[in-house]
């Protein structure tokens, strides 16, 4: 049984269930909009999947736009986020969640995560308060929902907006209510690899009718819904979704819930064999989280339990065992050459001010799990159980031969320094 990696067989040779996946009902949505002459952002399609998407999230508004990084910046404009106005973030998360408020000028104030579930930690946020503090990102980390009892107290005891990052969470539900219900605003992302796709898209959902017509008026050119095509109310550009992407998206939304089942299923399967391969581990379970899309899956990895081996021999060894597993981000956020002090401020006014000196922060949770983090992709538990336990047998064979492939290891190093 030796390790695929060393000569042997493979655990598995064929391919995990590819993303995105489609079917004949998005190339039939897609001829109907060619057909229809309404290609652009005021295609009747716009219109029917942002009140689709906005229903199943129980959210009265939804405004699409182009991608998800834009939604971002959206949402906090519509809330007035200005220069130098402070706004927490975690900072294990997409670079978006933080360079969206540089981009009003803003100031990212990077706080630590909860080690059990990757979302910004409460206590961490409470810390991190100050009387420029204007708005709380929360990112729903991999779709599981950030603790929001505690982050929504916080906000309302000081008079702070909260913008929901639901980017990788699609459908989650805390305490049974979607994600994008308990802040002020929600973004979603509709990038290549997220739950639901058109290769590139966005939206922002709000229970207020006041930022849901901001929003919309920044990404029409600053028009409002009841004025004329020339009539421009205030600051907007164009950040219009195509028909074509409403489209497809209207298709991909149709089987999110069935996906979803698909995916909790193998997941579970997954966390009950991972009880007989220590070492491993995932993040830990919430009662309050009635719903987890698992968009992306994090593994914790012990290198005592795999004879020292280190996380990246282990990653190596996994892969040619025929499991596309991944690293996690090589580093938190603000470690990133844009928080270098030469590329900051964004802007010339004497009202920007870092917080926190980006390059000497060390926010030890975040930086651990860029150590000992190993991710696990949404479409790998879009198939069979098969698939679970062949990810399972891959696992506990590296570890059964790690202390064979250290061996062949210390060998090459050894012939190296010769």
């Amino acid at each position: 049984m030796d390790l695929a990696l060393l000569g042997g067989t493979p655990v598995r040779s064929e391919p995990f269930p590819t993303w995105p996946q489609h079917n004949k009902s998005e190339e039939e949505a897609l001829i109907a909009v060619v057909r229809n002459g309404s290609w652009g952002g005021y295609s009747k399609k716009v219109k029917e999947f942002e009140t689709a998407f906005a229903a199943f999230h129980h959210v009265p508004y939804g405004i699409s736009c182009v991608n998800g990084t834009v939604a971002l910046e959206v949402a906090l404009r519509s809330l007035g986020i200005r220069c130098g106005d402070e706004v927490i973030v975690p900072a294990i998360t997409f670079i978006a969640t933080a360079s969206s408020v540089l981009l009003c000028h803003g100031v990212p104030v990077f706080v630590d995560i909860d080690p059990a579930t990757l979302n910004m930690s409460p206590e961490a946020v409470r810390a991190a308060i100050t009387p420029r503090t204007k708005a709380i990102i929360p990112v729903h980390f991999g779709g599981q929902p950030a603790d929001m009892d505690a982050l929504v107290e916080i906000a309302k005891s000081r008079g702070l907006a909260i913008v929901e990052d639901a980017s990788h969470a699609h459908g989650a539900l805390w305490r049974g209510t979607p994600v994008g219900n308990f802040g002020d605003i929600a973004t979603f992302s509709f990038q290549a690899f997220k739950l639901i796709t058109s290769g590139e898209g966005g939206i922002v959902l709000t229970r207020s009718e006041t930022l849901a017509d901001k929003c919309r008026a920044y990404c029409n050119h600053g028009r409002s819904v009841s004025g004329g095509w020339f009539e421009h109310f205030t600051l907007g550009t164009n950040y219009r979704m195509t028909g074509f992407q409403a489209a497809v998206l209207s298709e991909q939304l149709a089987r999110l819930q069935t996906q979803t089942q698909i995916r909790q299923a193998n997941v579970a399967r997954l966390r009950k064999q991972l009880a007989s391969i220590e070492g491993l581990r995932l993040d830990a379970e919430d009662p309050r989280v009635t719903s987890q899309p698992n968009y992306l899956l994090t593994l914790r990895y012990d290198p005592s339990a795999f004879n020292g081996l280190n996380r990246d021999g282990f990653l190596s060894a996994l892969q040619a065992e025929g499991i596309p597993a991944k690293a996690t981000y090589p580093y938190p956020l603000y470690r990133n050459p844009l928080f270098y002090r030469k590329n900051l401020p964004p802007c010339s006014c004497d009202k920007w001010e870092a917080t926190q000196d980006y390059e000497s922060l060390y926010l030890p949770e975040c930086e651990r799990v860029c150590h000992d983090g190993i991710w696990l992709e949404q479409n790998l538990f879009l198939g069979t159980s098969k698939d679970v336990d062949d990810i399972i047998e891959a696992c506990g064979k590296v570890q059964a031969m790690s202390q064979n492939l250290l061996a062949v290891q210390q060998h090459i190093k050894a012939k190296e320094g010769h």
